[in-house]
């Protein structure tokens, strides 16, 4: 039986759905039906679909108290908006049901996620909070029982305790999730055999706020062949020249988990992710055991233009992940081949210093672009995407050939966005592939066969849809290109 507050969100859905405006709207990318949304939180495989959960606040397009929204997919590209599963209806999560993640036991889906609560006026942090952990289970995958708290903190003075991911190790269940101690971030191990019962096993890892930032969320732990991936969003780090220019940061360490809940690092932070808009990315095993991940394709305090439009928030394409060496390489996951409805073949060859626009226009595109780095002398060359007519609106993605990097500039992108972001070149590479989907207001970028990714949000005008390729002070080498329009599934 469905809870009044449910209920309640399920009634503000319906109220506000006509209301909304889909100008900047998705294609293909899930996005809330109204409202707000942010983190992915539970990612599973149950009863033969894909099932995303997800934050959400269905009352305003600004956050609020948390909500869990629900979709699922036969085949990760048509998704379909399923009732509220969590609503903050009880004690522990009077005030948010926060991020967590999914798990299945016994043809059982099981959501484990935490309950939160303003200890003084709500929003004041400063005025003390209370974060604890929470299992709610389905049988049928959409309407869920609430179990209650299953952890508390393990110190009084623990207030930030969050994002519990959980998955199954040698016949028990383990959890990870993050904590502040004071102004320094751990991340924390539990066990259990049941999902109620649970016992601390560790302390994982501890960072230093100068080091690490003041606070480790959404982690997830999984592994490939012999290395343990640790997959986190770190708040507080400062920036360094080009790196940790977002506000908060989504990145990983490979390492090693031991049997007593010991993680030991062998690299250094790793960013996921070199544009505007990545955070809280998690995982899931496929059943064809792919490795799988979404990410928040927004960033804390940035603008988002949508909210006027009476919704806010989506999430990036799925990836797969693999480990190559040290470094995971994301790619989309082939199902989206399915979006495509028409190719077109780019001759490009050489450009001079000039501006050249392509035979191929749209909101909603996926191309591929080879740029021949060994035999190009310009100084900048690359694509101008998304422009308008009078070139007053268009993204620039380019090679700057004197700093070595692989620019996205979204500096005249549309309403309300900024900034440049960028990713290094290795000296010597002589070929650069790109992969590129570009939506009604989002691109992503899959660079070398996923060896590097830029996500980030835009916002022009419908009808800004030129594609240029330019090339500054020199010449430009593009090999034979590709492109395909995509289908609009208004998600």
């Amino acid at each position: 039986m469905s809870s009044s507050a449910l209920r309640d969100a399920q009634d503000a859905i319906r109220e506000r759905l006509p209301e909304r405006c889909d100008d900047f709207r998705p294609a293909y990318h899930l996005s809330p039906p109204i409202g707000w949304m942010n983190d992915p939180n539970g990612l599973i495989f149950f009863h033969g679909e894909y099932h995303v959960f997800y934050q959400f606040h269905p009352y305003s397009p600004q956050w609020g108290p948390m909500h869990w929204g629900h979709a699922k997919s036969a085949d990760l590209v048509h998704w379909e908006h399923l009732p509220v599963a969590l609503a903050p209806d009880s004690d522990p999560d009077g005030d948010g049901c926060f991020s967590g993640s999914a798990v299945v036991w016994e043809d059982t889906l099981y959501l484990i996620y935490t309950g939160h609560r303003w200890l003084g006026e709500p929003g004041r942090e400063d005025q003390g909070i209370e974060q604890v952990q929470c299992l709610a289970s389905s049988r049928d995958g959409i309407d869920f029982t609430k179990h209650g708290a299953v952890i508390q903190p393990p110190q009084s003075e623990i207030q930030h305790f969050r994002d519990p991911k959980v998955w199954r190790h040698d016949g028990e269940w383990r959890m990870a999730l993050g904590a502040r101690v004071g102004d320094n971030p751990q991340l924390l191990l539990y066990r259990s055999t049941d999902l109620l019962h649970w016992d601390l096993l560790n302390c994982a890892l501890a960072g230093e706020r100068s080091l690490d930032g003041f606070m480790w969320e959404c982690p997830d732990l999984f592994s490939f062949d012999d290395q343990d991936v640790l997959l986190y969003s770190p708040q507080g780090l400062q920036p360094q020249g080009y790196l940790y220019r977002n506000l908060y940061q989504n990145g990983y360490r490979l390492g090693r988990l031991d049997s007593m809940g010991h993680f030991t690092p062998h690299t250094n932070f790793v960013e996921l992710d070199h544009g505007h808009d990545c955070y809280a990315a998690q995982t899931m095993l496929a059943p064809d055991g792919r490795r799988l991940l979404w990410a928040w394709m927004d960033m804390w305090e940035s603008p988002m233009p949508s909210q006027a439009h009476g919704w806010c928030g989506s999430l990036t394409l799925p990836r797969e992940v693999t480990l190559i060496g040290n470094h995971l390489y994301q790619k989309p996951a082939r199902e989206l081949a399915t979006l495509r409805k028409h190719e077109y073949y780019l001759e490009i060859g050489e450009v001079h210093a000039e501006r050249r626009l392509l035979p191929v226009a749209g909101e909603l595109l996926e191309l591929d672009i080879i740029l021949e780095l060994a035999v190009s002398d310009a100084e900048r060359y690359g694509l101008a995407l998304r422009c308008s007519a009078d070139s007053c609106e268009e993204t620039l993605l380019y090679v700057d050939a004197q700093a070595g990097r692989l620019v996205l500039d979204r500096e005249r992108s549309g309403k309300g966005v900024a900034g440049v972001r960028s990713l290094p070149l290795p000296s010597g590479q002589t070929q650069l592939t790109l992969k590129i989907y570009l939506d009604r207001s989002s691109i992503e970028v899959f660079v070398d066969n996923g060896l590097h990714v830029m996500t980030s949000r835009l916002y022009p005008q419908p009808d800004s849809q030129g594609i240029y390729v330019f090339s500054s002070n020199g010449r430009a080498v593009f090999s034979a290109a590709r492109a395909w329009a995509l289908r609009d599934l208004k998600l």
